[in-house]
């Protein structure tokens, strides 16, 4: 249950959105990000009731759920900023442990009846927060809802109402645009306080967010059947997109895009695969590969060159060597052989002829003198 997520708050999903808008943009300015996820359940066994997290630009800063009972900063400038900011911490602290779960577990409650559920297991998500452009200082805020995989309801900030995503909440949200002070309460949150610690956050972490690392690009075969992978490992942050193209045309047949992996040194990973099965050894140098990282204006291109694809098979032994070593082994085991023959002929004949007396017996085994 811990991979169940909405289509609305697919993070992969929303990450490509993203991606597409920066990457369009990388020579303009930066938009910087502050998004909370919340997912509440019942009924899931061994999972907390409720988890939180904090996303600023799309890493990971802070972390909390009600089985721990320990909110978590998940980077160092995090820390610093909530012990620069402690009314931060305090607020984090009395949401995530004290205010979101009474108040989703109600709000559950009501959804089972309303839907007429059972016990059954049961996931309510939220996803809220705002985008501030740090040059035009235009501020967006956001905040959507989602019930048992589906979207369920968002926030209109222009109109300050509801809009239900499926015909079964209608009913929640004419409840929910009559409660005139949490919609001002969420109009206030999402255009200035949002966007406050958004920029407080930006100032602690700039070094961090705004680090760009470059991958080392890699082509890569299991065998001469195998689709040609091309690799980039070691980049920093996880925004980056990767494509193959042909006569400089990005493609999408017979290829196979892999998500965005963590390092354990703290940057990421991506593959995308092309299948080449029909495609003649003449055309592979008409294919490259291209990654592009967020905020960097290069990309890296990569030439398909079979010379140049690394590969994990073994080649052929040299036929000359096993046969070599063959004849060693025969030649070894003939003189081997010849050897014993020869000392159990020898011992024969000795048996053969025995000693006239014991002093020939001793002179033969005494030393010469």
């Amino acid at each position: 249950m811990r991979n169940k997520q909405l289509p609305l708050l697919h993070q992969n999903k929303m990450k490509n959105l993203l991606l597409l808008l920066l990457l369009c943009h990388v020579s303009s300015s930066v938009k910087h990000s502050l998004k909370f996820f919340v997912t509440a359940s019942s009924g899931v066994p061994n999972f907390p009731q409720l988890v939180g997290t904090t996303m600023v630009d799309d890493i990971l800063a802070g972390y909390c759920d009600t089985d721990t009972k320990i909110l978590q900063p998940k980077q160092d400038w995090m820390k610093t900023a909530f012990e620069n900011n402690p009314q931060h911490l305090e607020w984090y602290t009395q949401y995530c442990f004290e205010i979101l779960p009474h108040t989703y577990k109600a709000w559950m409650d009501d959804l089972k009846q309303h839907f007429n559920q059972s016990g059954d297991i049961h996931i309510f998500q939220r996803l809220n927060g705002c985008e501030w452009d740090d040059e035009t200082g235009e501020v967006k805020g956001f905040v959507q809802y989602g019930y048992d995989g589906e979207d369920f309801m968002s926030l209109d900030l222009k109109t300050l109402t509801w809009v239900a995503l499926k015909p079964q909440a209608v009913v929640t949200k004419l409840t929910w645009d009559a409660d005139k002070d949490r919609l001002k309460h969420h109009e206030n949150y999402l255009t200035n306080i949002c966007p406050e610690w958004l920029k407080t956050y930006v100032a602690f972490g700039n070094s961090s967010l705004q680090r760009k690392d470059l991958p080392s690009v890699s082509l890569l075969q299991k065998s001469p059947s195998s689709p040609v992978s091309c690799h980039a490992t070691g980049f920093y942050p996880d925004r980056a997109m990767m494509f193959w193209r042909k006569d400089g045309e990005e493609i999408h047949e017979d290829v196979e895009l892999g998500e965005i992996l963590p390092n354990h040194d703290g940057s990421f990973q991506k593959s995308v695969d092309l299948n080449l099965s029909s495609v003649p050894p003449e055309d592979w140098r008409r294919y490259d590969c291209v990654f592009h990282l967020s905020g960097v204006k290069d990309h890296i291109v990569t030439t398909l060159d079979k010379a140049v694809i690394r590969t994990n098979m073994v080649k052929p032994s040299d036929p000359t060597i096993p046969i070599t070593a063959a004849v060693a082994v025969l030649a070894l085991i003939v003189t081997t052989a010849t050897g014993f023959i020869v000392c159990k002929k020898k011992k024969k004949a000795q048996s053969s002829r025995s000693p006239e007396n014991g002093s020939e017996l001793s002179e033969r085994l005494s030393p010469e003198t």
